[in-house]
This record gives structure tokens, C-alpha cells and sequence, in this order.
């Protein structure tokens, strides 16, 4: 069984790296060392998520993920979450958050009966699934705010968009003049392809 950290931010402004060190923290304490970290910048909306794949991929039977909280696993509408949940099940892969005490058996070694196991692992399914509702819901209504906030701004004509961060456009130009690669350029910045090319077109 090995220990698979799963660590996630939404945009590529944000730091997924954050909970690194508390995540090794929390494994130490219950005697267990992160076998490998999963990293990356992708909406917790969207299945469309490479390292998260890879991780589901490279995951052999029984190993367990570790999230700092259940909202950087899934923020999912239900259809994509149950899918999750299948991708997992067929590897029998446990999800273990410092927020769920319940999921803090799957790093125990197995002392108690089997029908007190599974109790457990049930009870930790429902307070999963419950979780990642409450995720989905609390995204769902920050976008709406968001919105709303938008909408009410635009109506008082104060709402203009974000404003194009000028150094790093001026950065993707003149690496791009330099002619380096879409690639090594979002390596280099932390940058969009959408963006450099959005670039691309006004040179």
C-alpha cells in the first residue's frame, strides 16, 4: 500500500504546492511517508485533469490519496463525481483528508473485526460523498455571486474585466521573439497557452 498525495489549485495565480509540508506533516504523525505528489493547476469542477489521471494511473490496489481538504478532489456535479468514484472503487483506492477523521482508519493497520471496518468505511463513503456536495455547492454559489457581482457592476458601468497583466505579456513576447516554445514558455512563466497565444497574435 502506498500513500499518494494529490495536492491542487484552481488557477495558475494560485500555489497547489501550498499544503505540501502540512500533508507531510499529517502522514508522519500517523507513521506513514508520501510515496509521491501529485501536482497540479485545474479546476476541481472539471475531470479533465491530467495529474489526477496519472495519479488514478500509476496507483496500484489499495492505495490511499491524500488531500488536504475534499474540495481539492472534487468540487464535481454528481454525474462527473460518481464517475470519480467508480475510477477510484475499481482500484479500491481510500481517500484520506486531515478534515475527515473517519478516512484516518485506512492509514491504521488493521486491528479491529472486519464488520467494524466496514461500518467504518461505509459511515467515511457518506461523509465523503457529503462533503464533496457541500464543495460542489459552495462553488456553485461563489460563481454566482461572482456573477451577480458582475452583472450589478456592469449595470453602474464600473465593471471594465481584468485588466492584462502588461510585464507578463511582455515577457511571452519577447520569449516568443527569442523563439522559444509554447511549452517552455508556460514552464518559465506559469502561464496559460491561451494567453501566449493571445500574444502570438498581436506580434
Amino acid at each position: 500500500m502506498f500513500l499518494r498525495a494529490y495536492l491542487r489549485a484552481s488557477t495558475t495565480e494560485q500555489n497547489a504546492k501550498r499544503a505540501k509540508e502540512s500533508l507531510i506533516s499529517f502522514a508522519h504523525d500517523h507513521g506513514k511517508k508520501i510515496a509521491s505528489f501529485y501536482i497540479e493547476n485545474k479546476s476541481g469542477a472539471t475531470l479533465t485533469r491530467p495529474e489526477l489521471m496519472r495519479l488514478i494511473s500509476d496507483a496500484g490496489e489499495g492505495d490511499i490519496i491524500l488531500v488536504e481538504q475534499i474540495d481539492r478532489l472534487a468540487r464535481l456535479k454528481q454525474e462527473d463525481w460518481e464517475t470519480l468514484k467508480f475510477m477510484l472503487g475499481k482500484k479500491k483506492l481510500m481517500v484520506v483528508s486531515p478534515e475527515l477523521p473517519t478516512s484516518w482508519i485506512a492509514l491504521k493497520s488493521s486491528d479491529g473485526t472486519e464488520f467494524t471496518t466496514s461500518i467504518l468505511q461505509a459511515v467515511n463513503g457518506m461523509l465523503l460523498d457529503m462533503l464533496a456536495a457541500v464543495a460542489r455547492k459552495d462553488y456553485e454559489d461563489r460563481r454566482r455571486r461572482q456573477m451577480q457581482g458582475i452583472e450589478k457592476a456592469q449595470g453602474e458601468g464600473k465593471f471594465v474585466g481584468r485588466k492584462p497583466n502588461l510585464k507578463k505579456r511582455a515577457s511571452i513576447a519577447s520569449l516568443l521573439a527569442a523563439g522559444h516554445s509554447y511549452s517552455s514558455i508556460q514552464e518559465l512563466l506559469k502561464c496559460s497557452r491561451h494567453l501566449i497565444a493571445d500574444v502570438k497574435k498581436t506580434m
